[in-house]
């Protein structure tokens, strides 16, 4: 899998630590603040989006939501900071696949849809964030995934050609900016995204349950 890779850019929610449960916990908590009821295909419609870009559409899609984005945003970071720092852990096998990497002289980092200080936190947190040569979110480009601008500038922030790049990620719209982007595509399970898994393997070049099995080899190339 690591064959002629020159850099590693990982997704982090769901791929890197296992926190998707913490942004359900949230939007049920902020859907009972307003009363809200989603319309179909609302989770779907979002995946992928930047933190501000899902505030956003929030207040677009809820009129009866006079916060400002910034305000929405802050609400969410209030809600969400503690169970990062606290009980958000990371996935399986990373800090040893973290090590393998810097042992193979591997260029590391982080493609997020999340908050670049929530980001950091938690990575110092759970001890890994001195592992990472480059950390974009998708506030800082143009447009969030499933478009491949947030990969893209990881791989310019590396130093490295997005060919020469293999990304990890836990959902379809993540795997789809990775192809766009024109890098190599690596699925990691995650109980959140099981009901997208045969659309995550349609995307992806490899399948792992955890990163133990990239160490060991016996990760599904698709």
């Amino acid at each position: 899998m690591l064959e002629e890779i020159k850099g590693v850019i990982f997704d982090m929610d769901g791929t890197l630590i296992d926190s998707m449960w913490v942004w359900e916990e949230v939007d049920v908590d902020y859907v009972k603040r307003y009363q809200l009821v989603e319309p179909e295909g609302f989770y779907e419609a979002i995946e992928g989006m930047s933190f501000t870009d899902v505030a956003k559409y929030y207040k677009k899609t809820f009129p009866q939501i006079r916060d400002s984005v910034e305000q929405i945003k802050a609400d969410w970071m209030e809600m969400g900071y503690r169970l990062y720092r606290d009980e958000v852990e990371l996935k399986s096998g990373v800090k040893e696949f973290l090590e393998e990497l810097k042992k193979c002289g591997i260029k590391i980092g982080i493609a997020t849809s999340n908050d670049r200080d929530m980001t950091e936190m938690v990575l110092e947190a759970r001890g890994i964030l001195q592992e990472f040569d480059a950390i974009c979110t998708s506030d800082e480009v143009k447009i969030g995934k499933p478009a491949p601008d947030v990969y893209l500038k990881a791989a310019e922030d590396l130093g490295v050609d997005p060919k020469d790049c293999l990304i990890f990620e836990d959902v379809p719209a993540g795997l789809m900016a990775g192809k766009s982007a024109g890098m190599k595509t690596c699925a990691v399970a995650d109980k959140f995204s099981e009901d997208q898994i045969e659309k995550k393997r349609a995307l992806a070049d490899y399948f792992i349950q955890d990163y133990f099995e990239v160490l060991k080899g016996t990760y599904e190339q698709l």
